[in-house]
């Protein structure tokens, strides 16, 4: 009998065990032992049954059993995020550290990549590295590149889960996501931009990331939603949509040229990162009175505009439950067999000068 199947010594004479799971089921101790423990042999007709009863019981394998599983494991886990510079990501490395301390205990290892680049095949070496390290799942705020959703597919094949986190890879076999709603953080902003000007015309510059990001992307089509809906189409009035990559620099410069371009423009949406740039070309050219400015995250250059009056208000997104919970989910997964939920948002959060 597998060692592991001390998970369902209890000491909690209402709880569900292993040996019920099996009656129940019709099969052996050790083939739920092997299901739950996510050994493999057994036929999925089985599994499915097997983990459907466990889950209607509500079973919990007991905590003390689950520690001596995964420290015999040595599990390792890697994270891949884009933005080597990216401020952003400085809540969801907190969020890292957090979880790494508590998981340090069942003998866990964390590796982290970061990738400095919007290249695709920046992530997928990123991958491959941790891979060569003997990761048993991973967690990545991905690249909607195919080459990405290929490498995703291969991990899979090899029985290593991953969960997307901050944007998603929906076509791919990941098996959870964790971040925000991005298309209704999108819908939230363009909301904002309404009750802001009060019935009033905007003509509205937007200012994404990177096209290879979904999350950059579905915030535009999530505002396009709003914008474009009969209440709001001569409200919202999307004159120009430009590109930073994340960059300050390449921010300031299409902002520049954007105003520059079109000085009817009277609101700006940032998407993603690099706002500080952008709102720099905007105070250059005099345009910052009477310009209504809505971002998204509370980065330190943010919140410093948004306290200064330049941005009237920043849409979050809590990038430290995005660093925690993937893992936490992954760990649990790989050490429990939970199911874990495919689809996790995190809290949309609007902050203004008098909250943040």
């Amino acid at each position: 009998m597998p060692d592991d199947i001390g998970h369902e010594i209890t000491g909690d004479k209402n709880m569900p065990t292993i040996k019920e799971i099996a009656a129940l089921a019709g099969v052996s101790r050790g083939t739920v032992d092997r299901v739950l423990n996510k050994r493999g042999g057994v036929h999925p007709d089985t599994k499915a049954r097997i983990l459907e009863i466990a889950k209607a019981l509500d079973y919990r394998p007991n905590k003390a059993g689950i520690v001596l599983s995964a420290q015999r494991k040595n599990l390792k886990l890697g994270v891949v995020m884009f933005g080597t510079n990216n401020p952003f990501f400085d809540d969801v490395k907190a969020g890292l550290k957090q979880i790494e301390s508590e998981l340090s205990c069942y003998n866990c290892t964390i590796y982290i990549k970061a990738t400095p680049s919007f290249r695709e095949q920046d992530q997928i070496d990123a991958i491959d590295e941790l891979v060569e390290k003997g990761i048993h799942a991973l967690a990545i705020a991905p690249q909607n590149q195919e080459g990405v959703v290929k490498k995703v597919d291969e991990l899979a094949a090899k029985g290593i889960p991953t969960i997307t986190f901050n944007s998603d890879l929906p076509s791919s076999k990941r098996i959870a996501y964790v971040g925000s709603n991005y298309r209704k953080s999108g819908q939230t902003v363009a909301g904002l931009m309404k009750l802001f000007n009060q019935g009033s015309k905007l003509n509205i510059g937007i200012i994404g990331g990177a096209k290879s990001v979904l999350c950059h992307t579905e915030r535009i089509e999530g505002f396009k939603d709003i914008a474009s809906s009969q209440a709001a189409k001569n409200i919202l009035n999307i004159v120009d949509v430009v590109w930073n990559n994340d960059d300050d620099v390449t921010c300031y410069q299409v902002v520049d040229e954007m105003l520059k371009a079109h000085p009817e423009i009277n609101a700006l949406y940032f998407t993603a990162g690099a706002i500080s740039g952008g709102c720099r070309a905007v105070i250059e050219q005099g345009r910052n009175k009477g310009m209504l400015i809505i971002t998204h995250d509370s980065v330190p250059s943010t919140v410093e505009l948004v306290k200064k009056g330049i941005i009237q208000a920043t849409v979050c997104q809590q990038p430290y439950i995005q660093g925690i919970k993937p893992l936490q989910m992954l760990f649990d997964y790989l050490t429990t067999g939970e199911v874990v939920e495919e689809i996790n948002y995190t809290d949309i959060e609007i902050f203004i000068k008098e909250n943040i």
